[in-house]
């Protein structure tokens, strides 16, 4: 029988252990709380409050292929090493005291100077420097951008006071080859020119990092370890032929030389796609040791310089009566080589010939500034300075280089009397390469132009491809007009004084030349001094490629005769590497007089 004697002791206990079994009901849910639900948290706040260390893991930058996907610029390995100078000097008093028969600090550095290449005193004074710092110092650089080679001899002195960690490095495995548009990056990694800047985005990596707690002597401690992965940069592919870019800079190069010019480049545009194949500049600067090329050398002069095109224009005029103006390839006009027109506007040229009843083809053959002048009033201003932005020009090109610039193209209202001739033969107006190679590739490509471009694809770094975002194609002239135009410069290229220099046996090309007058800066012309171009197509009858040619101040030969021996070789190296077949039928000769 319970009694109320017996029960109360029992219900004490049995409240006693109820508030017992709470309490520690709660020490388990905070416990819970802290070493599960909230760990990474809690974990993260001691890295910030506890004898904590950390590295960075760096992620590797992106390759950049050519269209072939042969690397143009790549990452190698090399190391930053680092001393721990209180363990330096704790091995020295060891081995002085007799309890350790390893060599002393002051033999190792000797070693050490020899495989980086610094005086023994200078490796020394590093260790002296941070102790004299902080007596307890852990950590001092010894050397950063280590070879692989040095590190693995610096590995092999078995030294517990030295460390290496990766660090991935900019590599350029054919040197200068497509210098002018990879780029290069700076010591720290960070993108300077070219592609390398412009498509930065798509290369820079995400660098990760390691954090740890440590002991009092530098000891990692198990377990602690908290790493987030770095993320490696995408990969890049231009569309470019590194071959072909490679022999045309050779050729460039031999060029500019033998011409005695400032500068040169070969550009290579596929006519159906956009696609720069090539685009070669001499001088230009090897990514790999970039100080050894003076400022002016080590960007891309095709897209950040502009010029006059002189007569390379009278294509793009030709094409706009044509096509605007209702006038062919046998239209005529009456023209010496000297006119002076009622406006009071005089137009020369370059040679001296009596008034010729010369054909529009006949103008372009003989290349006459006055007989497209008088072509040119077919129409009016306004319409050809529109047609002028159709082609492209001062509209810059889809590539987005970096420091890419316009040319200049003013507007019609503001051409007075000379500029209203001018402009028709490329003077009073300015251009890039890229502008007139576009202009010209969508001429030939049945009258469709279509956006340059120098990027094919990036490949994100989780295997996510992304594709250029380029503009729509323009129709600048119908596929009548563009017939007729190529049928004009195909008989440039077979009855110019300079045809047998840029005859490729087997095949129909066309082409056309410009000399452009430079400025001196003040205003006027530069006395004697011209910027050459010779820009053509082939094969004539389908066109697939542009190559255009240019020369500053050439002085072996001043006009864009200069230019024709590389456009040659240039061009049949394009149709080689992409193997176009010959012609099968003759060209259609064209009269240069009514």
């Amino acid at each position: 029988m319970t009694t109320k004697a017996t029960r109360s002791p029992r219900r004490r206990t049995v409240v006693a252990l109820a508030v017992v079994l709470a309490v520690l009901a709660g020490f388990i849910v905070r416990l819970v709380d802290i070493q599960v639900v909230n760990a990474d948290d809690h974990i993260a706040d001691s890295m910030d409050i506890a004898l904590a260390g950390s590295r960075t893991l760096y992620g590797e930058r992106g390759p950049i292929l050519d269209e072939t996907g042969q690397p143009l610029a790549g990452s190698i390995l090399l190391y930053d090493c680092q001393l721990d100078p209180l363990l330096i000097t704790q091995l020295d008093e060891k081995i002085l005291a007799g309890r350790s028969d390893d060599p002393l600090w002051t033999d190792v550095s000797d070693d050490v100077a020899e495989i980086i290449g610094k005086t023994p005193d200078e490796v020394r004074g590093i260790v002296e420097s941070a102790l004299q710092e902080d007596p307890d110092s852990r950590f001092a650089y010894l050397q950063k951008r280590v070879s692989t080679h040095q590190y693995r001899a610096l590995a092999d002195l078995d030294r517990p006071y030295i460390a290496c960690l990766p660090h991935p490095a900019r590599t350029y495995p054919d040197g200068a080859v497509a210098g002018n548009l990879v780029g290069f990056v700076g010591v720290d990694g960070d993108p300077l020119a070219g592609i390398e800047l412009s498509e930065d985005d798509c290369l820079a990596a995400e660098d990760g990092r390691v954090a740890y707690q440590r002991g009092a002597d530098g000891v990692v401690i198990p377990g602690t370890e908290r790493r987030e992965d770095a993320v490696d940069g995408g990969t890049l592919q231009l569309t470019i032929n590194r071959d072909l870019q490679w022999f045309l800079q050779q050729l460039i190069a031999e060029q500019v030389q033998d011409m005695g010019a400032l500068s040169g480049s070969i550009m290579v545009a596929e006519v159906e796609t956009g696609k720069i194949r090539a685009l070669a500049e001499f001088p230009t600067v090897d990514p790999n040791d970039v100080q050894a090329s003076p400022d002016a050398d080590r960007g891309s002069r095709a897209f950040v310089n502009w010029f006059e095109p002189g007569s390379t224009f009278k294509t793009l005029t030709a094409a706009t009566v044509i096509d605007a103006g209702g006038l062919t390839p046998l239209s005529t006009v009456i023209a010496s080589s000297d006119e002076r027109f009622p406006n009071g506007a005089r137009v020369r040229d370059a040679f001296s010939h009596p008034a010729y009843q010369y054909t529009l083809s006949g103008v372009l053959i003989d290349s006459s500034n006055a007989g497209i002048s008088k072509f040119s009033e077919a129409i009016d201003p306004q319409t050809r300075y529109d047609y002028l932005k159709r082609f492209g020009i001062g509209q810059g090109s889809a590539v987005g280089f970096a420091g890419e610039q316009h040319g200049l193209l003013r507007p019609a209202s503001e051409w007075d009397a000379q500029t209203v001739y001018n402009t028709s033969y490329g003077q009073g107006v300015t251009t890039t390469l890229p502008e007139l190679v576009g202009a010209y590739a969508g001429i030939v490509n049945d009258g469709v132009r279509m956006p340059l471009s120098l990027v094919e694809s990036c490949t994100r770094s989780d295997g996510t491809v992304v594709t250029p975002d380029l503009p729509d194609p323009v129709r600048v002239v119908s596929e009548q007009t563009s017939a007729q135009v190529r049928a004009i410069l195909e008989n440039v290229a077979l009855q110019a004084n300079y045809a047998s220099q840029v005859e490729i046996p087997g095949y129909r090309i066309g082409v056309k030349t410009g000399t452009g007058e430079k400025s001196d800066g003040n205003g006027r012309y530069k006395a004697g001094s011209y910027f050459t171009t010779m820009i053509g197509f082939a094969p004539a009858e389908d066109p697939q490629f542009v190559v255009a040619v240019t020369l500053d101040e050439p002085t072996r030969i001043k006009s864009s005769g200069a230019n024709a021996p590389a456009f040659q070789k240039a061009m049949t190296q394009v149709l080689k590497t992409y193997r176009v077949m010959p012609a099968t039928a003759a060209a259609e000769v064209l009269p240069k007089f009514g």
